[in-house]
């Protein structure tokens, strides 16, 4: 289980990122879309660093909102 971020962006898509998979991000036309794809960008990160021989980076769940 990863922890995921969504947030709308400016072109009225939504963005779905994974902080603990650097650069894993993908985006949908709805939250659910973007969760459904995120979802398959994650499955496939890991399967490409498995692929490579690269650890698994850990995942924390430690986050913070701040609004400033």
């Amino acid at each position: 289980m990863r922890q995921v971020f969504i947030y709308p962006g400016l072109d009225g898509y939504w963005i779905a990122e994974c902080p603990s998979l650097a650069g894993c991000i993908s985006q949908g036309e709805t939250k659910e879309l973007a969760l459904s794809n995120i979802k398959e960008a994650i499955e496939l990160y890991i399967e490409t660093l498995i692929d490579d021989g690269i650890a698994i980076p850990d995942e924390n769940f430690e986050s913070m909102l701040a609004v400033v």
